[in-house]
């Protein structure tokens, strides 16, 4: 039997999903879309060939729910479900933050909810998408999951109490290289680069070395090492790293972005 899908929440997110989805063959049948505004829906429409439907109508119609909102939207968008929604159909949240227990309690006994927690380069096909299980997920309906998202990118299965250390690593994880980045465009300004070609020379090498780190297999210590050579620059620099503490520095970053999930899943604003 064909599945249909429906993608609650067309921000950035919901909409690379959309296009993720049908570039792996989705059929746009087989799609629904809901939006706030009316001319946003008629834009995905035109653009995809979709139906935009409510909340309601998306409910009673699709086998499977992608949640794609807001986190304190969450708790609204429920109440709207819930008077529509069977125990047979399969609730994806990609809410940051939100338990699936939290859902669980708010839809009808028995209701299977996946948690993913996707992050922004979904958008190029290069996101990394981590996947739980809620009480009643049976191995399939992560399959299904995995299928959806492995459109956007790769996907992770993990325990759900792994989802906030999860999110500090790859969720927020964009954010800590463009910080890079930008820190080391500065740099280049410094030591008298034009801003453009400081930028281009950076992201390159990003771009070259995490393609090395993804296809190689060798330790991020060994590949390190290969730039390096006796009193050279880069062992320079380096020390320089060592010395100002950034590793420890990185370290307690993510500690602490944990820590904030863990806050944000417990319903502490």
């Amino acid at each position: 039997m064909t599945q249909t899908v429906a993608v609650l929440g067309t921000g950035k997110i919901g909409e690379a999903l959309l296009s993720g989805m049908i570039r792996a063959g989705w059929h746009p049948a087989n799609l629904l879309v809901t939006a706030r505004r009316p001319d946003r829906a008629a834009e995905l429409h035109n653009r995809y060939g979709v139906d935009a439907v409510t909340n309601a109508e998306a409910a009673k119609r699709a086998d499977t729910l992608i949640l794609a909102v807001k986190p304190q939207d969450m708790g609204t968008l429920l109440d709207e479900l819930a008077p529509h929604l069977t125990n047979d159909r399969l609730v994806i949240s990609a809410a940051a933050g939100i338990p699936s227990s939290f859902i669980e309690a708010r839809l009808a006994a028995g209701t299977p909810v996946v948690r993913v927690m996707p992050n922004t380069p979904v958008l190029v096909d290069e996101g990394m998408s981590v996947i739980s299980a809620g009480s009643h997920a049976t191995p399939d309906h992560l399959a299904h999951t995995e299928e959806i998202f492995g459109g956007v990118g790769k996907t992770l299965r993990v325990p759900e109490s792994q989802q906030d250390a999860a999110t500090a690593l790859s969720g927020s994880g964009p954010a800590y290289f463009y910080y890079l980045v930008e820190a080391m465009t500065d740099a280049g300004i410094l030591l008298g680069l034009p801003r453009a070609q400081a930028y281009d020379l950076i992201v390159q090498s990003a771009i070259g070395a995490a393609v090395m780190l993804r296809d190689s297999g060798e330790h991020p210590v060994k590949l390190r090492e290969a730039v390096m050579s006796p009193a050279g620059t880069t062992i320079s620099a380096i020390r320089e790293l060592e010395n100002h503490g950034v590793r420890a520095a990185l370290i307690a970053a993510l500690e602490a972005a944990r820590d904030r999930s863990r806050e944000l899943a417990s319903g502490n604003s």
